[in-house]
C-alpha cells in the first residue's frame, strides 16, 4: 500500500472525527475573528472542489444508467414536492404569527439541495450517481413550484420573491462545472490506464497528470469536506450568534423536520422497493436542503425583513450537524439484507 493510500485509509477511517472538528473549527474561527464573515466568497468554490472530488469517484457509465432509474427520480420527486410540503405546512404553525421567521422557514424547507447532498449520501453509501442524475429534475422542479407553494402558504407577495437565477447558477457552478472537469480527468485517467504497458516515460504527459491527479483528489475528500465544514459555519456562525436567543427557538423546528425526512424517506424507499444505496439517497434528498441556494434570495429581501437570512442560515448549521450524525447513524439502520437471507428465511418457513 502506497504511503498515500495509507494517509487516506486513516483518514477515512475517522472521518466523523475530523467532520465534528471542522464544524468545531468553524465554530471557533467564527466567533473569535471578526472578518471570518467574509470567508463566504470561498463556499462555492470549496463545495465545486469537493463536488469534483466526489464526482470522479462515480464512474460515468453508472451515472448514464441512473438517468434511465425513472422508479427513483420519481420517488425523489414525490417525497420533496409531495410529501415534504404537508409536514413543512404543519411544523411551521409554531411560527405562523412571525412573518420574517415563517417566510425563512418555509424559502429553506420548500427547497430539495442539489449539491452537497451528493457528498454526504456518498459517504454514507448511498447512490450518489442516482442523486446526481435527479440534481437539475430537482433545480427545475423547486425553481417552478416554489413560488407556488409560497402563495398557497403565505400569499402572493411572498411568491414574488423567487428568482431562477440563483438555482440556475447553483446548478451550473456547482453541478455542471466540476461535473464536466471530472469527466474530462476520467477520459484523460482512461487513456492513462490503456497505455498502462508502455514505459511511464513513453506514455502522454496528460494522461500521466490526469492519473497523478485523480488520486490526489480521491485522497483529498475526508480534508476537503472538513473545510467545507469550516469555510460554511465560520462565515455565518457570528451573524446568528446576534440573534441567538429568538433563532435558538427553530432548532427544535429543524431537528424535528430531519427526523421526519429520515422517517418518511425510508418509508417511501421501501414502498417504492428501492435498493438500499437508493434508498439511503431518498433519505438524503429528502433531508437535506437548499440553504446556501436560497440565501441570495432571503438576503434581497426589504429590512423589515432582517430576520430572514438569519433563519436561513440557522438551518445551514443544524443541518450540518444532522448531516455529520445522519453519515454514520444511516448505514447502522438501513443495512442490506446478507447474502441469501431470503432464502434461509423461506427455508425456516417452510420447516
Amino acid at each position: 500500500m502506497s504511503r498515500l493510500s495509507a494517509t487516506t485509509e486513516r483518514l477515512e477511517r475517522h472521518q466523523i472525527a475530523i467532520y465534528l472538528a471542522g464544524i468545531a473549527a468553524g465554530v471557533a474561527t467564527g466567533l473569535l475573528i471578526p472578518g471570518a464573515r467574509h470567508l463566504e466568497a470561498a463556499i462555492n468554490p470549496v463545495i465545486a472542489l469537493l463536488l469534483y472530488a466526489t464526482f470522479l469517484g462515480v464512474p460515468f457509465t453508472a451515472i448514464s444508467r441512473a438517468f434511465t432509474d425513472a422508479r427513483f427520480l420519481l420517488t425523489v420527486l414525490a417525497l420533496n414536492f409531495a410529501l415534504v410540503p404537508v409536514v413543512v405546512y404543519a411544523l411551521s404553525r409554531v411560527v405562523a404569527d412571525e412573518p420574517a421567521v415563517l417566510f425563512g422557514v418555509l424559502l429553506v424547507l420548500l427547497s430539495p439541495c442539489i449539491d452537497y447532498v451528493i457528498v454526504f449520501a456518498r459517504l454514507a453509501g448511498g447512490a450518489a450517481d442516482r442523486l446526481l442524475a435527479a440534481a437539475p429534475l430537482l433545480m427545475l422542479a423547486q425553481a417552478l413550484l416554489l413560488p407556488v407553494y409560497l402563495w398557497v402558504m403565505v400569499g402572493p407577495r411572498a411568491a414574488r420573491a423567487v428568482e431562477v437565477g440563483p438555482f440556475a447558477h447553483a446548478l451550473v457552478v456547482l453541478i455542471v462545472l466540476p461535473l464536466a472537469a471530472a469527466a474530462l480527468t476520467q477520459v484523460l485517467v482512461g487513456q492513462s490506464t490503456q497505455s498502462q504497458g508502455k514505459d511511464d516515460r513513453r506514455r502522454p504527459w496528460w494522461a500521466r497528470w490526469a492519473a497523478q491527479l485523480q488520486e490526489v483528489t480521491l485522497a483529498a475528500m475526508v480534508p476537503l469536506m472538513f473545510a467545507t465544514l469550516a469555510v460554511v459555519i465560520a462565515s455565518q456562525v457570528r451573524a446568528v450568534s446576534g440573534q441567538l436567543g429568538r433563532l435558538m427557538e427553530l432548532v427544535p423546528l429543524y431537528v424535528g423536520f430531519a427526523v421526519a425526512m429520515v422517517l418518511l424517506g425510508l418509508v417511501v424507499a421501501r414502498f417504492a422497493r428501492l435498493d438500499v444505496t437508493s434508498g439511503r439517497a431518498v433519505v438524503f434528498s429528502g433531508v437535506t436542503r437548499n440553504s446556501l441556494v436560497v440565501l441570495p434570495l432571503a438576503l434581497a429581501l426589504p429590512a423589515s425583513q432582517s430576520l430572514t437570512p438569519l433563519v436561513v442560515v440557522t438551518q445551514t448549521l443544524v443541518e450540518l450537524v444532522v448531516m455529520v450524525v445522519l453519515v454514520r447513524v444511516l448505514p447502522l439502520t438501513n443495512r442490506p439484507k446478507p447474502a441469501g437471507a431470503e432464502a434461509v428465511a423461506l427455508d425456516e418457513v417452510e420447516r
